[in-house]
Order: structure tokens, then sequence, then C-alpha cells
């Protein structure tokens, strides 16, 4: 499911899901929760890197469990790992770092908000297909989305369920840079390195003090939006969505 590496203080952590293009399905929710919780407590570990193996960051969460979900088949626990997953990214203590080297769809997309540097492939490309599913904003997006973006280029993301492009996303405030295409991942160690190799108290402090300017906003715009999910899930028009999706 994934693949960690540790280098001068920094930990990467692959999404390693290359034959669902590294979606997330409740195993794979787990085991990155376990490594993020690993990290955030690991004294040898200043900053964080995730990235995916493959052509993709991650096509965000398997729409086939997720369609089960909606049906009401699903395992009760099977809606556990989603939230947890949050959890960790929200309250990781340590930099976060994003090399997003292919494409990230819905939670591939949504997590970067919780990232504090996103480095990008010049090839990659981003996308929240939620209106086209019929699902509300997910991982506190409905907040991070605007706050990051701006109102209006937000309201076109979520809204219009568009591709973003690598230089649009630096535009956008989504990313910090464009990468040469297969460089993303050293240039995002490098970097993540350079923070690390800084007092480890310092930059816990500095990210804790950026994250507090939030307040209980983030958390609030989730417990919004799964209550909205409550309301929209079990629908005929989202369920038919998410089949349609689930076996393409």
């Amino acid at each position: 499911m994934i693949e960690t590496e540790d280098a001068d203080g920094v930990r990467l952590i692959a999404f390693n899901r290359p034959e669902a293009r590294n979606a997330f399905n409740v195993a794979m929710y787990r085991t990155v929760a376990d490594a993020l919780e690993e990290a955030g407590s690991d004294d040898t570990v200043h900053a964080v890197v995730l990235t995916g193996r493959g052509s993709a960051f991650s096509a965000g969460q398997d729409l086939r469990e997720m369609g089960e979900i909606a049906a009401g088949r699903a395992p009760a626990d099977t809606g556990a790992g989603f939230p947890r997953l949050l959890d960790s990214l929200q309250g990781c203590p340590k930099p976060l770092f994003a090399a997003v080297n292919g494409v990230g769809v819905g939670l591939g997309f949504t997590m970067l908000g919780h990232c504090d540097i996103v480095l990008m492939d010049e090839g990659a490309r981003l996308r929240v297909p939620f209106a086209e599913l019929g699902v509300p904003p997910e991982a506190g997006s409905s907040y991070l989305f605007p706050a990051r973006m701006g109102w209006q280029e937000a309201a076109r993301v979520l809204l219009c369920s568009e591709w973003v492009t690598a230089p649009r996303a630096v535009d956008t405030g989504v990313a910090l840079r464009v990468c040469p295409s297969g460089t993303v991942v050293d240039e995002t160690m490098t970097l993540a390195k350079q923070v690390a190799a800084y007092p480890p108290a310092a930059v816990r402090e500095i990210k804790a003090l950026m994250r507090a300017a939030q307040g209980d906003a983030v958390g609030n715009a989730r417990s919004r939006e799964n209550e909205a999910y409550g309301r929209l899930l079990g629908s005929a028009a989202t369920r038919d969505a998410l089949d349609r999706w689930g076996t393409t």
C-alpha cells in the first residue's frame, strides 16, 4: 500500500497502489494514517514528504468502495478510515510536503490543503469532481480552497469540476512551484531536507502557530461537509453518479 524511506531527517511516504492509481480504500487509509502518526511521534523525523508511485499522485477515494457505502452494502466500519486519515494529516506536527507526480483527483487534491508546501511535476493535474458525482466537498476543502485560492477560483474548481494544471495551481496558491518532468520528488526532498536541518522545536512551533491562526475553521468545515454527505450520499442521483464512475 505504501513505501517509506528516511533520509537526512525526512520521511518519504509514497502511496503504492499503482494498479488503482493510488486510490484510497479502507486498508490504505489506515496504512497512511499509521505512517503519518508514526512520523509525527518519531524524534528522528523532522519533515514528511507525500508522493505517489506510478502515473498518479492519487485518484482519491476508491469509488467502488464509496458506492458500496452509498448503497448500504459496506461493512459498518468501512467509513472510519477516511476521517482518521484527515485527522492525521491535519494534526501532523512536522512540516508536511507533497510531491505531486501525476494526477490528483478528489482526495488526491483536497489533501494538499493540509500540506505546508506542495511542488508539482510539470505534467501533473488536479481535479475535484464533487458536483459531477453529486457529493459535497471533503477534507475541509470548502474552507481551505477559498482560503488558498480566493473565492472565484475555488468556486470554479468546486462547482465546475475542471482540471487544474500545474502552472495554474501555482498561480492560485495551491502549489509553490512547478518542477521539470521527473524531478518533483528530488526537488521536494531537497527542500524538505533544508527545513529538516533547522532546529526541530522551532520548526514545529512555527507550523503550530501558522495552523493556530485558522482556529477551528477547518474542523468546523469538516463537520459541515460530513452533515452534507449524510444528506446527499443516499440519494438516487448520487448513487447513480457513483455507479457510473465506479465502473469506468
